[in-house]
Order: C-alpha cells, then structure tokens, then sequence
C-alpha cells in the first residue's frame, strides 16, 4: 500500500512539474505587453521665434517623446516624474521637454529654447 501512495504522489509530481514547465514556455514566448498596449499620439507645436516642434508621445511600460525640431535635430527622451503636465528629460536634466494641455516647451542647458508652443490643428486635406 505504502509503494502504491509513492508512486501516486510522484506521478502527480511530474504532472506538477509538467504544468509548471508549460506556464514558464508560455510566459517566454508571450508577445511584450508593451508593443501590445502602447500608444503613440503626434502633435505639432509653434513656437515663438518661428519654431516648431514635432511630437510623437509613446504611451506605455516605458512612456516617452520623440522630437523633431525646426532646426533639423531628433531627440528622444524618456518620462520624467513631474507634479504638473508631462515631462521628459535627458537623465542628466540637460534636455527637458514639457508638455501640459496644448502647450509645450523645451529646455536645453537651462536655458529655454523653443519657448510659447502651442499645439497646431492639423489641416485635412
């Protein structure tokens, strides 16, 4: 009787073990639930000065903002923690971006050079 109750509870062990092992597969070979449920959402900004700013906001795991300036750069810069509005920085704060309603500015160095942005309304065509 006492074989039989071991060789039961081990059979169940595998079982066990099996089930374990097919959780740890499907968990591996899941699709990143970020790609799954981020957003992007693009707006244009005018600035003072003539400038502008085009912003690509990806909303997700990993929040942040793709820039394209009127001066040609790119820059890419991850959420930072902010009591109002969003922010994005550079880990050293040397570049920061924010954002609040429709309004937008940029700090470079601190010193702010895409000043009074506001969100432009697309035209349709």
């Amino acid at each position: 009787m006492r074989m039989f109750s071991q060789m039961r509870c081990a059979v169940r062990l595998r079982q066990l073990l099996a089930l374990l092992l097919l959780a740890g597969m499907t968990l591996v070979t899941a699709p990143p639930a970020e790609s799954a449920t981020a957003k992007t959402i693009k707006a244009r900004f005018g600035c003072a000065s003539d400038k502008s700013i085009d912003a690509t906001f990806v909303n997700g795991k990993r929040s942040s903002v793709n820039l394209v300036l009127s001066d040609g750069r790119r820059l890419a810069l991850p959420h930072a923690l902010s009591g109002s509005g969003a922010r994005y920085a550079t880990d050293d704060e040397s570049v920061v971006f924010w954002n609040k309603g429709n309004t937008a500015f940029l700090e470079e160095a601190g010193k702010t050079t895409y000043a009074e942005c506001v969100a432009v309304k697309s035209k349709k065509h």
